[in-house]
């Protein structure tokens, strides 16, 4: 599981952030299934920040999916650590760890308690990067344990935008050529594309 990279989508939605009215958190059963899904599922959620009295919702623009322990580009491939301990706890929570000493990524984690999967967030509406993400979140580990529930201050919402397949697009994961030519193949990270 890498994180920063310059290759990003290159139509990213022309819509800005902004204050966002209060939107419930998506329930837990929604990151009750395979990290697959839920990465191509989390496109066109809103990702939402609570700071204080303020309300930030960003549009899901990238994600990326690593499936479990036989995924060899997943932290679960080397077995359970610290370090991915939470991976292997309840779907919905987060994940979330430093790379190069600087940048935090942030995941969620997927399926069934015990099975490590998780979906790493790598882009929103104006923000390309995981790495940069974070920073405009104010995500830090912190997070990590913690539940994408209101009481945590982020959290993901359905806006009711239904996605059409042609919006979506589906490449090979950045970074993870020390996967082997297998794993580093698989079609596992998704892009909004820009509408209109």
């Amino acid at each position: 599981m890498q994180g920063e990279s310059r290759a990003r989508s290159k139509n990213p939605p022309k819509s800005e952030p902004g204050p966002a009215p209060f939107l419930p958190a998506l329930p837990g059963s929604f990151f009750e299934r395979p990290a697959e899904d839920v990465a191509l599922g989390l496109l066109g959620k809103a990702l939402v920040r609570r700071r204080g009295r303020r309300l930030q919702a960003y549009i899901i623009t990238e994600t990326e999916a690593y499936v479990g322990p036989e995924d060899l580009a997943c932290h679960a491939a080397r077995g359970r650590t610290k370090r991915n301990e939470t991976m292997f706890g309840r779907a919905g929570t987060f994940y979330v760890y430093l790379i190069y000493g600087m940048h935090w990524m942030l995941n969620v984690v997927t399926g069934e308690v015990g099975y490590p999967a998780a979906v790493l967030l790598r882009g929103a509406e104006m923000i390309d990067g995981p790495g940069r993400l974070t920073k405009a979140l104010g995500v830090t580990s912190s997070f990590n344990g913690k539940q994408a529930v209101e009481r945590t201050g982020l959290w993901f919402a359905d806006l009711g935008q239904a996605l059409r397949p042609d919006e979506i697009l589906r490449t090979a994961r950045i970074g993870v050529d020390y996967a082997g030519p297998i794993w580093s193949a698989k079609e596992y990270r998704f892009l909004l594309k820009q509408r209109g």
